[in-house]
């Protein structure tokens, strides 16, 4: 599933989103210039949990 992360803007913002999905158990796939975030091995509540958890808002894309 993809979601899309608006106020992801840099390197530190990708490496602290896959961080936060692998700690989850999942992994996540970064599109920086899309500020979108495919996540694998995760329920939707459980990426969406990660992702806020790092300090990032989240969407569905």
């Amino acid at each position: 599933m993809t979601f899309t992360v608006p106020d992801m803007t840099c390197g530190h913002c990708k490496a602290a989103i896959e961080s936060a999905i692998a700690q989850a158990g999942g992994r996540a796939i970064v599109d920086l210039a899309a500020k979108t975030v495919a996540v694998e091995g995760l329920d939707q509540t459980r990426a969406t949990d990660a992702i806020r958890a790092a300090g990032y808002e989240v969407a569905p894309a």
